[in-house]
């Protein structure tokens, strides 16, 4: 298999753009401020997902599927708009959560 095949339909996060946008850079002091305010709230969220999964892990001996897949969607919202917020690239991600899958080469 190519690695062609093996990238298909994926986007490399986190890569080296050369040019930037300078009123992009205006837009961006806005638009990243409104994307932490919602990563803020979110993650405060996720941590009170975080404290009761602990307890349900403690008394069940199991996950909840439902706590796990919050938190996983605030991780990925997270490493989705990093790379804008940190002034990596111009592509403006959305600012409420879209579904992300994150993936890591071995």
């Amino acid at each position: 298999m190519g690695e062609e095949e093996k990238t298909e339909g994926m986007k490399q996060l986190f890569v080296y753009e050369h040019d930037a946008g300078r009123l992009e850079l205006f837009i961006r002091i806005v638009y990243a401020f409104v994307i932490m305010l919602v990563l803020m709230v979110y993650g405060v969220i996720a941590e009170i997902c975080m404290f009761i999964q602990w307890f349900v892990i403690l008394i069940l001996g199991r996950r909840s599927e439902g706590l796990s897949n919050f938190i996983k969607g605030y991780l990925e919202y997270f490493v989705h708009v990093i790379g804008y917020v940190y002034w990596m690239t111009d592509d403006r991600p959305g600012i409420f959560p879209e579904p992300v899958e994150i993936y890591e080469k071995k």
